[in-house]
């Protein structure tokens, strides 16, 4: 097994543990058994096990944004539509069976005050998802489309924390119901 194998398999065994039972719950040698590669394998992918949750929560951001982004812009017939499609692909993320809540956040409530790497990596990924929203936002005749943005952004963490909180994908349709009043408050007729 070659170099780049080996930390898709770390990764990928990170991503899943990590994620469904949280980061210190994990140890390093349980995490190089799920993903079939020796200790000394895993420490020259990764030599510290802050370098894996990085790398992890790196590689979550990515694909997190891309399947959002492409949801969007599958779904939403035109500018109007766009912003309020973000709640309906958080339902439907809400509703799988390993739903857990905001990777970024978890880990940031774990790790956050000793770990300055996966304080930057959740920092990055809020503002990445704010940026995104804000060009959403931006396509719109609203009123101040940074503030609208960043309400936006309040109310998909707060659906985020409250459906993992309660296991009620409905949170996100409630959002999706606050989000259509911030838009037509702002002034976007097609929203």
């Amino acid at each position: 097994m070659d170099q780049e194998e080996a930390r898709t398999r770390i990764l990928d065994a990170a991503e899943r543990l990590f994620y469904g039972r949280g980061v210190q719950a994990v140890g390093m040698d349980e995490l190089r058994t799920a993903a079939g590669v020796s200790l000394k394998r895993l420490y020259q992918c990764f030599p510290a096990k802050g370098d894996l949750v990085e790398a992890y929560l790196r590689r979550r951001d990515t694909r997190w944004r891309a399947a959002l982004a492409e949801y969007v812009e599958g779904r939403a017939g035109g500018p109007g539509e766009r912003p309020l499609a973000v709640f309906d692909w958080l339902h439907d993320w809400f509703a799988e069976p390993d739903f857990r809540g905001c990777a970024f956040l978890n880990s940031f409530g774990e790790l956050g005050a000793t770990s300055d790497g996966v304080g930057r990596v959740a920092r990055e990924h809020k503002r990445a998802l704010l940026a995104y929203l804000t060009g959403l936002v931006r396509a719109l005749p609203v009123d101040g489309p940074d503030a609208v943005a960043g309400q936006l952004a309040l109310l998909v963490d707060g659906a985020i924390t409250t459906a993992a909180l309660t296991g009620d994908p409905a949170a996100a349709r409630h959002a999706r119901t606050a989000a259509g009043s911030l838009l037509a408050a702002a002034g976007a007729r097609e929203a």
